[in-house]
């Protein structure tokens, strides 16, 4: 499988990264901000399957220029199966705290910069491509909401709903969009929402729950908000 994923440096991206590097029949690119990151990720990927192909490329999906990214990613990869959009970023304020340059910054790493990808790698999806968004329950209607993640929680609420809505606005192509909002999992992004707060569920677990779902969940699912927590948060 020709597979895409974001946020590939940290967290769940990196472990799901992981996880699929174990197939050697799997090539990834892995995109993140930094090169220092990756280069360790594909240290670790290496020692795990010395046969497993992972590209690890440097890109800002917020601020670079997706013109140069294509190229690669025709050359390399030519079409693609799965997308994961997972990067993103975090904002803890109180509400009378949040300015609007932080709900714009909350918009644009969790909403636009995934509009740009998917619109951006659109051509190089073809019937049976899996797109997965990486929601949150913050986001999830009817969910438990918490103070200082208002932003934070609105930009997910907008994803999960442009899943929807590219799902069945492409339903016809045999392309698939789904998105999983996510609780809690041992990251610095859940330190970052919740200081001191431990998840039982263990960074590692679920990024292989992403990489399995990427991998099959196509087969089942179109358009969904599927939610995926065993906490609250």
């Amino acid at each position: 499988m020709n597979i895409v994923i974001t946020g590939a440096s940290s967290g769940i991206g990196f472990e799901t990264v992981l996880e699929l590097s174990l197939s050697p029949a799997n090539k990834i690119v892995a995109i993140a901000r930094s090169a220092e990151k990756l280069r360790k990720l594909l240290e670790i990927a290496k020692g795990l399957s010395p046969d497993c192909t992972v590209l690890p490329v440097a890109f800002d999906i917020v601020h670079d220029d997706y013109a140069a990214l294509l190229p690669f990613l025709k050359q390399h990869l030519g079409e693609i199966d799965i997308l994961i959009n997972n990067a993103g970023a975090l904002v803890n304020k109180p509400f009378s705290e949040t300015s609007e340059e932080d709900l714009g910054q909350m918009l644009e790493s969790n909403v636009i910069s995934h509009f740009r990808m998917i619109k951006n790698t659109f051509p190089l999806l073809k019937s049976g491509s899996h797109v997965v968004n990486i929601g949150s329950m913050g986001g999830y209607s009817g969910s438990v909401k918490f103070p200082g993640l208002s932003a934070y929680s609105a930009s997910k609420a907008a994803l999960h709903t442009l899943t929807e809505c590219l799902a069945y606005e492409y339903a016809d192509t045999g392309i698939r969009f789904n998105c999983l909002a996510l609780g809690s999992a041992q990251t610095e992004m859940l330190e970052q929402a919740f200081p001191g707060y431990q998840s039982p569920v263990m960074a590692f677990e679920m990024g292989k729950y992403v990489a399995d779902f990427a991998r099959t969940a196509h087969k089942f699912f179109n358009g969904k908000v599927l939610p995926v927590a065993v906490t609250t948060p």
